[in-house]
């Protein structure tokens, strides 16, 4: 087992929530329609805090359930539990009248969008200096593990890198809710998204069952997104891994597990060893095609898109699925990319085409800074011998 570790500092359970992965609710965490079954997205998106320009009318207040609805609620939740997981109802009654019905998650969930960031402000938001820096340092810590893992699984390691990089701050900013009280609060308080977080609860208390963890200490998101991945808690039961054989998942305190899970997550997912995952295009003078959709399916191929008119440089085959993205530029414009097959799966992990963008141009940006640092210090050995 790697302890996790930041610096020479034993990583702690943070307090941010998903290290704003999908700044103005852009995106739904319900899994992605598509032709064969697909992972549902990681982690549930989060609100932004942005202040706004051009701030949405609020929402009528969610309505909140009485003390007896909660009380059906969570009685309802312990006999199906029992009856279909076979679980002890004294047992699980008591644990489940251990969650408390937390606020603060209520007033997260459901705070309207102030605005929908535009992508150049989007993506000043991951890739700062100190984020890169601290992704080289991390990578250098930790590259046996990382470049094991990436090998194992076909994965690009700085894609590893960057998806702990922009959900959990490389570890440090797990959550401080406990996944319990997260869960309940939403399952039993929330209506509008009851039926997604009692599933996510069912498959929490599973979870705990399967793994030995202890269901009222295991911390996470205000959505219940647990470890350095942020994996929602049925991702954590489909795709987490123990890549250390030590008989446990361990998403907290392991990073063989946590890197090795977000490498699995990429793999199911359909990821291609070695192939490109997206090209910033341009249009020509006599472009014909309709404006982007910024959809996450694939629904051209590179020979479409060129023949509308994009302009971009790939040694993908004509035939190769391909979709266009427009995103906001600081001069008022659009800058245009061209995504592929490797594109679409950064989507499944959130389904935003920004953070997807954000996520790997993080890692291009780390691998670079990573590499010269590596160059200097073999440079600096070999002139010490």
């Amino acid at each position: 087992m790697t302890a996790m570790r930041f610096g020479r500092r034993i990583v702690v359970l943070g307090c941010s929530l998903l290290a704003l992965a999908a700044v103005g609710q852009e995106t739904a965490p319900a899994p992605p329609a598509a032709p064969t079954p697909a992972p549902p997205p990681v982690a549930t998106p989060a609100p932004t805090s942005t202040p706004a320009t051009a701030a949405t009318p609020a929402p009528p207040p969610v309505p909140v359930p009485t003390a007896a609805a909660i009380a059906a609620a969570k009685a309802a939740f312990v006999d199906k539990m029992v009856e279909q997981h076979d679980f002890d109802r004294a047992e699980l009654a008591a644990l489940i009248d251990k969650a408390e019905i937390v606020q603060s998650v209520i007033d997260t969930m459901s705070k309207p969008a102030e605005r929908v960031v535009p992508w150049f402000q989007y993506r000043k938001i991951f890739l700062t200096e100190e984020r890169i820096a601290a992704g080289a340092q991390f990578w250098t810590e930790h590259a046996k593990d990382i470049e094991s893992i990436a090998q194992r699984y076909g994965v690009a390691p700085e894609m590893i890198v960057a998806i702990v990089g922009v959900e959990t701050y490389f570890g440090t900013r797990m959550g401080k809710y406990r996944v319990l009280d997260a869960l309940a609060t939403l399952a039993f308080a929330y209506p509008p998204r009851a039926a997604f977080f009692s599933s996510e609860l069912e498959q929490f208390v599973l979870l705990a069952r399967e793994e030995h963890l202890d269901a009222t200490t295991a911390l996470g998101s205000y959505a219940g997104a647990m470890g350095a991945g942020q994996f929602i808690p049925s991702s954590f039961r489909r795709y987490a891994v123990d890549a250390d054989d030590d008989g446990k998942r361990d998403l907290w305190n392991d990073w063989d597990d946590a890197l090795g899970s977000v490498a699995n997550y990429f793999k199911v997912s359909g990821w291609q060893t070695g192939k490109p995952v997206v090209e910033q295009a341009s249009r020509s003078p006599k472009f014909q095609g309709p404006e982007p959709r910024n959809s996450m399916d694939l629904n051209d191929t590179v020979g479409s898109l060129r023949h509308q008119g994009y302009v971009f440089t790939t040694d993908l085959p004509l035939d190769a699925p391909a979709a266009p993205f427009a995103l906001e530029a600081d001069s008022d414009g659009f800058e245009y990319w061209v995504g592929f097959s490797n594109f679409h799966v950064i989507t499944r992990y959130n389904r935003s085409p920004k953070y997807a963008l954000a996520a790997y141009q993080l890692g291009q940006a780390i691998r670079t800074r990573y590499e010269a640092k590596t160059a200097v210090a073999n440079e600096a050995g070999s002139a010490d011998r």
